[in-house]
């Protein structure tokens, strides 16, 4: 299985619309138009040129997210074989697995930790517990925070 390295210079010449850039972080940033890769995770470097191919910026609903990230997998498994890279049906589930905890977290009341409904035209949350109402911020890897609106 080839290497990251290999692999984002591979990429670069194939796809040059992308800038790519080793990181701490695998993510793809729309708006600098910047693949951000882990070394030695060819896997996760695909998945983000997914992302770039299939042209995803932001989301609204936290729904959507997990429609967004299954498009980029999937995109990524088209693309793998082309580069010797294997993506298994478990890298997948785990990674989506942490995206579905981490909504379920965004979802959960600040006051009663009941789970909220979100709304579709603004994203803030509304408890039918405690009537709360909060934003999460988009901090996936950072830390979760939850703002009342209310």
């Amino acid at each position: 299985m080839p290497n990251s390295n290999w692999l984002a210079k591979k990429l670069c010449e194939d796809f040059p619309q992308f800038s790519y850039k080793a990181a701490d972080i695998c993510r793809w940033s729309p708006d600098e138009q910047t693949i951000y890769y882990i070394e030695d995770n060819d896997c996760q470097l695909l998945h983000e040129l997914g992302h770039a191919l299939l042209g995803h910026k932001d989301f609204i609903q936290d729904v959507e997210i997990l429609h967004i990230e299954r498009d980029a997998w999937e995109k990524a498994l088209e693309i793998a074989p082309n580069y010797n890279v294997e993506i298994t049906d478990e890298q997948i589930e785990s990674a989506m697995d942490e995206y579905r905890d981490w909504l379920h977290a965004r979802s959960l009341c600040p006051k009663c930790d009941q789970t909220g409904l979100q709304s579709r035209q603004t994203g803030q949350y509304k408890c039918l517990n405690c009537g709360k109402a909060w934003v999460a911020n988009d901090a996936r890897q950072c830390g979760l925070k939850r703002r009342s609106t209310n």
